[in-house]
């Protein structure tokens, strides 16, 4: 089974992990390094995809940062108590197909969701996974000579109202939920990782290998 690495970031601002997100992507097509997930929880921070429309930027509150990024996919709101996770994965060594790629990311999420006790499901034609609530995860990638970058939000514990600052991927009708609300429990960052780890070895077909530093080259 091939190794795929996983580093927890911690408290990250969103430039900093784009910027290790560059420099591993690089080094995953030069062939100088296996997977790798980054886990990160950003300060409050709205990004626009490439396909983002600025009227779906509400109101912005004082303190949060707007980023255009490269990923696909509308824009998003990330912030203390999300989980976010950025595989940078050569697909060659999977299969080469972005679709097949953002099923397996949902499934990664939805499994990891059940063992939190949350029932997610997929939704045809909007990516993520949602529950009858509302979206509980989004997913935004960039594929460059096959190898991923961005990835995926899981809302945790996350403070829901600051949603309000967009529309949420540009779906004025859809709400945001938490594993927090669906189970009413204050859940840890950790225990969620430790959940998505598990999901994406067994997805993915990958031995996940823990990296305990966190160096600031990815």
């Amino acid at each position: 089974m091939e190794p795929c690495r996983w580093r927890d970031l911690g408290r990250t601002p969103y430039a900093d992990a784009l910027a290790l997100q560059k420099e591993a992507v690089r080094r995953r097509v030069a062939g100088e390094t296996s997977d790798v997930l980054l886990f990160v929880e950003h300060p409050d921070v709205i990004t626009l995809g490439k396909v983002a429309k600025r009227e779906h930027l509400v109101s912005p509150r004082p303190g949060t940062e707007v980023v255009e990024t490269d990923r696909g996919g509308d824009i998003t709101y990330h912030g203390p108590g999300q989980l976010v996770g950025y595989p940078i994965v050569d697909l060659q060594g999977l299969r080469r197909d972005v679709k097949w790629y953002l099923e397996r990311l949902e499934d990664v999420l939805i499994e990891s969701a059940a063992r939190l006790g949350v029932a997610a499901v997929r939704r045809e034609g909007s990516t993520g996974a949602w529950t009858s609530a509302g979206k509980l995860a989004a997913i935004g990638v960039r594929v460059e000579r096959w190898v991923t970058s961005h990835g995926f939000a899981l809302n945790v514990s996350t403070d829901l109202g600051a949603f309000d600052q967009i529309i949420p991927c540009g779906l004025p009708d859809r709400r945001v939920t938490s594993i927090e609300r669906e189970t009413g429990r204050r859940v840890p960052l950790a225990e969620a990782r430790e959940a998505v780890v598990e999901a994406f070895g067994r997805i993915f077909g990958r031995e996940m290998v823990h990296e305990a530093e966190a160096p600031r080259r990815a």
